[in-house]
């Protein structure tokens, strides 16, 4: 089972991004995707998520209006565009998948700051 995340980097105040995550070993259109970001000192949060189907999509509060969650099941990735990004976005991002609690997968997360 492989998550890898790119797509991250270095954005100057809102500026944007695209996030993507491949996955590999599993039957990915079976699970649900989210993002998630961890920063210092604090637990990681979920900043979105998407379900196997792509039906239910939810978001944190902090960045609904700016961030969008989607996927690509042919391809096995899914994607988060981050618009108008704020220095409160910076953080280590996190690529999930769940489908129980036995099958839950993360990848090695990408950073993200946002700084000018």
């Amino acid at each position: 089972v492989q998550l890898a995340e790119s797509g991250g980097g270095l954005v100057k105040p809102g500026g944007s991004l695209r996030l993507s995550c491949a996955a590999s070993g599993f039957t990915f259109s079976r699970y649900a995707m989210s993002w998630y970001r961890q920063v210092p000192g604090k637990e990681r949060e979920l900043v979105a998520g998407i379900s196997s189907a792509g039906r239910r999509i939810d978001y944190a509060e902090s960045v609904k209006g700016r961030f969008t969650i989607s996927r690509d099941n042919a391809k096995n990735t899914v994607y988060l565009q981050m618009n108008s990004l704020k220095s409160e976005d910076t953080g280590v991002y996190y690529c999930n998948a769940n489908r129980s609690s036995e099958y839950d997968y993360w990848g090695q997360g990408t950073q993200v700051t946002v700084s000018s």
